[in-house]
């Protein structure tokens, strides 16, 4: 009796003393910062106020302010009903996901498709790749910089921060004028030292709505040449930002024309509406095929590492979609429609607030394109609207249009009126 007394003493001891140790682990980690985008929707949905409207979300809503599920997603639902189980339709999938979506960017005829000048990979959403092709140049230019527009999404910071990209700055928008700052942004372009790393919006950029004209496009891709930088542009919001995939592509294949290499992040969460399905694609513009095969080999090491492969079902959704012409033409009527729905938003939106007799100029609020409109609202003005009017934006100012409806329009305008009249 003794002994088993002695043991279960033993025991205890043992457990207190391993308990204590394991305690000890992660007594050091502390909270990480909360992200600016997600914490603005958890600040609206802990808000009762039947007024409450939310203007935080990157995604699309309709004039009920109601996430959309679209057609053509409806109709390609039910025509891979029942093959994304099988596992020898995820290279096939995966490889046509690709070159449907290079297609998207540098057009259906471009030679690089044909010649297969491009190393592409299905990445998790577009965020996934931005995270694949930061850690790619980290990979194989070690000392290099990424170049970030200022401001810009709030995430590329800490997608290259992650990878130990060290960042740099370049100017582009205008306080004064809520526009782009063009002189300013190339003067940063042209003293950048040669072969830099600089990342681009090439539509509806985020958060501020500003783009480059085509002409300035065209000025930025030839300054690019003669500096040998190299462009990974970020497009997320292809379609949203005149409703026309090509005329949003627009900015890409001028650098393609100038016969650049070219890095592209692209996502189906937005102009699909499938922001759980996390569908994305990274592709690399090659000097030949035959680097393309290296380089892509190089990309699904790193993929292979980080997550293996991304599940099947969305991709196979959105291939489905591109490949079949129907369903494309529908998916094409319909990102028409929700980029009409958004310009009509903020042309009410303006004229709102210019029917209130606004002493401020609210012409950026048309200027601007795509889901965001880059406001001009004060930190303070934005925190009155949450505490007086229970509207919430990201603390810069951002407002997503997409949040924007019918039905709370004039209350907007009335407490954007009410929170600017005295500045």
């Amino acid at each position: 009796m003794m002994m088993i007394k002695s043991i279960h003493n033993t025991a205890r001891r043992r457990f207190v003393s391993t308990s204590a140790a394991a305690i000890g682990w992660w007594d050091h980690v502390g909270r990480a910062p909360k992200d600016p985008i997600m914490s603005v929707t958890e600040a609206f949905l802990s808000d009762t106020s039947p007024n409450k409207i939310n203007l935080g979300v990157g995604a699309y809503r309709d004039d009920d302010g109601r996430p959309v599920v679209l057609q053509c997603v409806r109709d390609g639902e039910t025509k891979i009903a029942g093959t994304e189980f099988l596992e020898s339709v995820s290279a096939s999938v995966s490889s046509n996901l690709v070159e449907e979506s290079v297609k998207l960017i540098y057009g259906k005829d471009a030679d690089l498709v044909k010649e297969g000048r491009f190393a592409g990979v299905q990445a998790l959403s577009g965020t996934g790749a931005c995270r694949l092709f930061a850690e790619f140049q980290k990979r194989f230019y070690p000392q290099s910089n990424i170049y970030l527009s200022v401001p810009t999404w709030s995430n590329h910071h800490n997608i290259w921060r992650d990878a130990q990209v060290p960042q740099r700055t370049f100017r582009y928008y205008h306080p004064d004028s809520k526009g782009l700052h063009f002189a300013a942004l190339m003067d940063d372009i042209k003293n950048a030292p040669d072969r830099s790393f600089f990342l681009l919006h090439p539509c509806a950029h985020n958060p501020t709505g500003v783009d480059p004209t085509e002409e300035q496009w065209r000025e930025i891709s030839n300054l690019f040449r003669v500096k040998n930088h190299f462009p990974f542009f970020d497009m997320a919001y292809q379609g949203f930002a005149s409703g026309d995939l090509d005329k949003d592509a627009k900015a890409i294949r001028i650098f393609l024309e100038d016969g650049h290499l070219i890095g592209c992040a692209q996502s189906f969460a937005k102009n699909m509406g499938l922001y759980g399905h996390r569908v994305g694609c990274l592709s690399v513009l090659c000097a030949d095929a035959k680097q393309a095969v290296a380089i892509k080999s190089q990309l699904q090491h790193i993929t292979r590492a980080m997550y293996s492969s991304p599940p099947v079902h969305g991709i196979l959704l959105v291939s489905t979609i591109l490949s079949d012409p129907h369903l494309k033409e529908l998916w094409e009527k319909e990102l028409k429609a929700m980029a009409n729905r958004i310009h009509r938003m903020r042309c009410s939106l303006r004229e709102s607030l210019e029917k209130l007799d606004s002493h401020l100029n609210w012409d950026h609020i048309t200027n601007q394109v795509g889901m965001f409109c880059f406001s001009g609202l004060s930190p303070d003005q934005v925190n009155r609207l949450v505490k007086e009017f229970h509207i919430y934006m990201t603390c810069d100012g951002r407002i997503s249009m997409a949040g924007v409806t019918t039905r709370n329009l004039s209350y907007l305008a009335n407490a954007i009126h009410e929170v600017t009249k005295s500045g």
